[in-house]
């Protein structure tokens, strides 16, 4: 990888410092001193001229010097004795004659000055504007080339994508072996689109497809190709596809194509009509190349539903590649693949790590493992522990620790029922996500406490009942502030947010109101696309609109109705916890089940007798 320094003033600004020391120098050791004729006859006549050269008009010497240590002088004189040469003979001083020629002279006097100047004032355009483009290149595609050794990575560097990894093994194997696709008059797609949440490893992906192929990558934005000259970003894509052509076969990946290949007509009648010419040229050049030739496009998006239905039709990009959120066993192999990177680590359960991070992506993943790295640094531990690994998820979850906050004693004491009502609600109903850990210890933006819920599988579908009880402990914190002062605070403000948007999608997306029925009301997806001011038509009448308010208003008095009860009932389980909390400042989940004389039976939760 190239080093690239940035340009100081001050490096002219010393060189210029070290050349006038130089000709300062240069001209105090060899300075010629000017002399009169008759100084130079009495120098003749007392020895001292060493030697001479005479020309027309002047005579140059240099005198001997009077001791060893002192510093030969050098002198000129007006030549006014035509008959110098014999007086130079009578006194036995060796000489010679030379043509004065004066264009040397003309030439450093004048000529190189202007090439110095020219020199460095081209040198420092060239370091101050660096990004500023040539007029014959505005056209040119700014894509990137990488050679299967710049890119580095193979399938070997991806995990948890295995679907979406067979899915790419016929392009290498097409791009490895045309003939064997040729020979049944087969047909690769011209163009592959991965779609996936961000962070999911899709230009991950792309790289190690050209790595696996050892062909040349073309790597491009899509934003990349909208400029702010109309029809410059047209003029890049098929330079861009030109370039493709001579150096088949090659893949060219575009990321983040949505920026390019917006829907048509989206944004009322404020289209951007360079971006809309530079998608017409993608989708005429998609039409217009040969897929035997060896050129395969790739593109990488996560907002797949704005794309143009013209770009998504068969012989465009026809085939998707879906790159999603990996599961328990893929996460598990990502973070081996990331642990391979850290030099010391200690006794690891992986496993565990992985139930502990459902949910996130690779880059999430990558992130957890450097943050647990930094923190046994921090630490000064031999070895990265799962201790570490804990508290880095702590960190990408809930934010960062901030001990330092003060909090007052009042306040103190309401994050910890606040915190302990989520908690004791959680534990006391079926089908909910294990409790790992309460504390008050304030984290991130705003979080002056939190109770830390992680699932032990990944899920993917939800049924009413366990909905229902997402709300009710989420509404916990707010029934423990109403059970013990007969108050409520402004702490569940996000808690009501969050009870609220599950309670509206259950009635207007999955069909869970026995009043509304098995209807979907969400409305079109594309209308958050709209310009400001602009609106998109209802899809239900204002009487509709009035019940979806009354049935999401029901559902969540009806579950903070269970919590309010939960929380009254083991009112003294509450007061118990409190205690322990606002001494040690943090609880695990089983502390908490000890303290509820909770016993974990299998998948129920049972109380000792």
């Amino acid at each position: 990888m190239k080093k690239h320094h940035k340009f100081s003033i001050w490096y002219f600004i010393i060189g210029i410092w070290l050349v006038l020391l130089t000709q300062n120098y240069l001209a105090t050791s060899f300075a010629v001193k000017t002399i009169p004729y008759s100084e130079f006859v009495i120098y003749l006549e007392q020895g001292k001229i060493a030697e001479v050269a005479v020309s027309e008009n002047q005579i140059q010497g240099r005198l001997n010097p009077e001791t060893e240590s002192e510093r030969e002088v050098y002198f000129k004189t007006i030549r006014v004795d035509p008959e110098t040469s014999k007086l130079l003979d009578k006194h036995h001083v060796k000489y010679s004659g030379t043509i004065e020629s004066t264009l040397i002279r003309d030439i450093l006097s004048w000529i190189l000055p202007v090439f110095i100047f020219l020199g460095v004032w081209f040198f420092l355009m060239k370091k101050m504007m660096p990004q500023q483009p040539g007029f014959m290149s505005l056209g040119k595609s700014k894509a990137k080339i990488y050679k299967q050794e710049d890119t580095g990575l193979t399938f070997e560097d991806v995990a948890g994508v295995e679907e979406a990894q067979a899915e790419l093994e016929e392009v290498i194997d097409f791009l490895k072996n045309p003939d064997k696709f040729s020979e049944f008059g087969g047909l690769m797609p011209k163009g592959l689109l991965l779609v996936g949440p961000p962070g999911t490893g899709k230009t991950m992906l792309a790289k190690a497809v050209a790595g696996e192929s050892n062909v040349p990558f073309y790597s491009i934005s899509g934003s990349e190709f909208v400029e702010m000259f109309v029809g410059l970003g047209a003029a890049r894509v098929r330079d861009l596809f030109e370039e493709a052509k001579k150096n088949s076969p090659c893949i060219i990946f575009i990321d983040e194509l949505d920026a390019l290949g917006k829907a048509r007509g989206i944004g009322g009648y404020g289209g951007h009509d360079e971006r809309e010419q530079t998608l017409n040229q993608l989708l005429v050049e998609l039409d217009g190349f040969d897929s035997n030739i060896g050129v395969i496009l790739m593109a990488a998006t996560n907002r797949p539903e704005v794309l143009d239905p013209a770009l998504l039709r068969p012989g465009r990009f026809d085939r998707q590649v879906l790159v999603d959120r990996p599961d328990k066993d893929g996460r598990k192999k990502i973070l081996e693949v990331h642990l391979k990177k850290v030099k010391k680590v200690g006794d690891l359960d992986i496993d565990r790590l992985a139930s502990m991070t459902a949910g996130m992506v690779g880059a999430d993943l990558a992130n957890l493992v450097n943050e647990a790295t930094l923190l046994a640094v921090r630490a000064k531990n031999d070895k990265v522990e799962m201790a570490q690994f804990e508290e880095a998820v702590e960190r990408l979850i809930a934010g960062l620790e901030k001990k330092n906050r003060l909090i007052n004693p009042k306040e103190r004491n309401i994050v910890a029922y606040h915190e302990l009502g989520h908690a004791i609600v959680s534990m006391s109903l079926p089908d909910t996500d294990p409790v790992q850990k309460i504390t008050i210890v304030p984290r991130g933006i705003a979080a002056l406490g939190y109770t830390m819920q992680l699932p032990t599988e990944d899920r993917y579908l939800l049924s009413k009942t366990e909905l229902l009880n997402k709300i009710a402990i989420l509404l916990g914190g707010r029934a423990a502030e109403l059970t013990v002062f007969n108050e409520i605070s402004t702490g569940a403000h996000n808690d009501l947010a969050k009870a609220t948007d599950i309670a509206r999608s259950m009635v207007i997306e999955y069909g869970m109101s026995e009043r509304l029925g098995q209807v979907y009301l969400k409305g079109d997806p594309t209308a958050q696309f709209l310009q400001p001011g602009l609106h998109a038509a209802a899809e239900y009448s204002n009487e509709t609109s009035h019940m979806i308010d009354e049935e999401v208003r029901k559902i969540i008095d009806e579950q903070y109705q269970v919590a309010l009860d939960i929380l009254k009932e083991r009112k003294d389980t509450l007061e118990k916890a409190v205690k322990i909390l606002l001494d040690k400042e943090k609880i695990s989940g089983d502390e908490l089940k000890g303290i509820m004389g909770i016993v974990d039976m299998g998948s129920d939760l049972q109380e000792e007798e």
